[in-house]
């Protein structure tokens, strides 16, 4: 329900704020992890939508730390340049060069369109890196691929590309506890010093374990989980996640974002949200309304 239709009673629009004020009061200074990507980080009207969203649950006590992503725009890139891509399950290789544009893209193209647009809505955001503060400690990430006639495993090396190994919260809890909106572009820092690219739903999951957050949302290209039959399934425990998971139900890309739900809910995080980020102001809709959105995920 968007509260600038003009379709909209005067009783309307209380019933909609009516409806909002218990989960203002339950989150009222409660961490919410969001992760942004997909369709809300290209069309306009779903960008300025997500600004505004933030701005509103900052203005209403809550603290909003974003992770974004960027992969189409860092692909983009890499085509005007001549570079060309490669993936290997799903992870882009990313040797020297490729990184000095992930984190071109990253850390400065999106990240600071992200800060501005929140901005420009009255927020106070404040673009970072995993890497400022050592905040995002990075391992480089090993493929293995099996190969059953030799029966043995081939180590692939796909570059710059790392998994988190751990995260300091502070630089983030101190922007926090100064009415700033941290948006972090997901790239740690090795022990070598060297840069790596991360997986952002990764990112947000970790990050929001560390900083004890109330809630991880994931906005995504797709309604959320869907059953056999294509239906959205609004809200699931983690036993029956494991269940989908193990019928093939749940499959395919869906597959990492549901595990890093998992994780979150089973380190403590109450819940977890997979939400339609295609659909406008989907954040409001899935944290502030009864209804929702997408996917709950509990323990």
């Amino acid at each position: 329900m968007d509260m600038n239709d003009s379709t909209l009673s005067a009783a309307d629009r209380a019933q909609v704020l009516a409806e909002a004020l218990p989960y203002i009061q339950r989150f009222h200074g409660k961490t919410v992890v969001i992760k942004y990507g997909g369709n809300a980080m290209v069309d306009d009207t779903l960008k300025n939508g997500f600004a505004r969203d933030v701005v509103l649950m900052k203005l209403v006590g809550m603290n909003p730390v974003i992770v974004h992503g960027g992969g189409p725009q860092i692909s983009d890139l890499l085509a005007k340049i001549g570079k060309e891509t490669e993936f290997v399950e799903g992870l882009r290789v990313t040797d020297r060069e490729t990184m000095d544009v992930v984190e071109m893209v990253l850390g400065g193209l999106v990240n600071k369109e992200i800060v501005s647009l929140i901005n420009s809505h009255g927020g106070k955001a404040v673009g970072l890196s995993g890497k400022d503060g050592g905040m995002i400690r990075a391992r480089k990430l090993v493929l293995k691929k099996d190969d059953p006639a030799l029966k043995k495993s081939e180590i692939i090396d796909i570059g710059h590309v790392g998994e988190v190994a751990s995260v300091d919260p502070e630089l983030v809890s101190v922007l926090d506890s100064r009415d700033f909106i941290p948006v972090i572009a997901p790239i740690g820092v090795g022990e070598d010093g060297q840069g790596y690219n991360i997986n952002a739903d990764s990112v947000a999951g970790k990050l929001a374990i560390t900083l004890k957050a109330e809630k991880l949302v994931l906005l995504t290209n797709t309604p959320g989980v869907l059953d056999k039959d294509e239906n959205l399934l609004n809200g699931l425990n983690a036993k029956e996640v494991d269940g989908l998971i193990s019928k093939g139900v749940i499959h395919g890309g869906m597959l990492p974002k549901i595990k890093c739900a998992l994780d979150a809910v089973n380190s403590g995080i109450r819940s977890a949200h997979i939400v339609d980020g295609r659909v406008p102001h989907a954040l409001l809709l899935e944290i502030f309304t009864d209804q929702g959105v997408g996917t709950l995920i509990e323990p």
